[in-house]
């Protein structure tokens, strides 16, 4: 951490610490994905380098959080091996009052949503730009659907009212593939107003493997804020 970082760099930074703090030796830790937990998993790396804690093994949700923690020292493991998942931390694209998420922005929610939900602790880490009053609000619903089922499965949605865009590639033509050789559609909906039951219809269309709704399954949200050019973190 440098002194010349900006605000908003050193308040992911500190909500990174601050999740990465609550991790306790022994542990198996779900590492989630994105710029956020990146820090998470460098400071895990760090407890572990000074020998605060010692004996934990994570389990990534990405090859993005994979390659994070080969490079900064947590050994890792599998969903084979391990027997349960004490504490996971991720982050989120939105974030309602009853603490339901929308995931997905880096494509990784399905293996996001498997980890996650199996874990004893959720803990979820993000800035409070993140913290909307309904879900959707300023983010679409990211679905992974395998690529036969693309026309089938973008017609259902719409058959929702939901208005589904096949996401692309960044420096990459073509579609986004997800981790499993998926495609993925973000979905617009004017109104999410029951969160719980739009989750399980979306996943029981045929052809869709997950979606980034997340309900009921988070313990503790962690917010940064940047107030008066310094970095807090606040729970919800």
């Amino acid at each position: 951490m440098t002194a010349t970082a900006d605000p908003v760099t050193l308040m992911k930074q500190e909500v990174g610490k601050a999740a990465a703090a609550l991790v306790k030796s022994g542990s198996i830790v779900g590492l989630g994905t994105g710029s956020t937990t990146a820090y998470t998993i460098q400071f895990l790396g760090d407890r572990l380098k000074s020998g605060e804690i010692k004996d934990i093994v994570g389990i990534p949700t990405s090859f993005q959080s994979e390659v994070l923690a080969k490079q900064y020292g947590v050994p890792l493991t599998t969903l084979d091996a391990a027997d349960r998942i004490d504490i996971a931390i991720d982050g989120a694209d939105e974030v309602d009052p009853q603490k339901n998420l929308i995931k997905g922005g880096g494509a990784a929610h399905t293996r996001e949503k498997v980890v996650d939900y199996l874990a004893e602790q959720f803990i979820v880490v993000v800035d409070s730009g993140k913290l909307v009053d309904r879900l959707g609000s300023s983010f679409a619903v990211p679905v992974e659907v395998i690529p036969m089922a693309i026309a089938p499965v973008t017609n259902a949605i719409k058959k929702l009212g939901g208005k589904p865009e096949l996401r692309m590639g960044v420096k990459k033509a073509g579609p986004v593939i997800t981790d499993q050789g998926n495609f993925v559609l973000d979905v617009r909906f004017d109104s999410i107003d029951d969160p719980v039951n739009l989750e399980k219809t979306l996943n029981n269309i045929p052809g869709v493997l997950e979606n980034g709704i997340f309900v009921n399954c988070v313990d503790l949200v962690l917010i940064g804020e940047v107030k008066d050019g310094q970095p807090l973190v606040r729970q919800l």
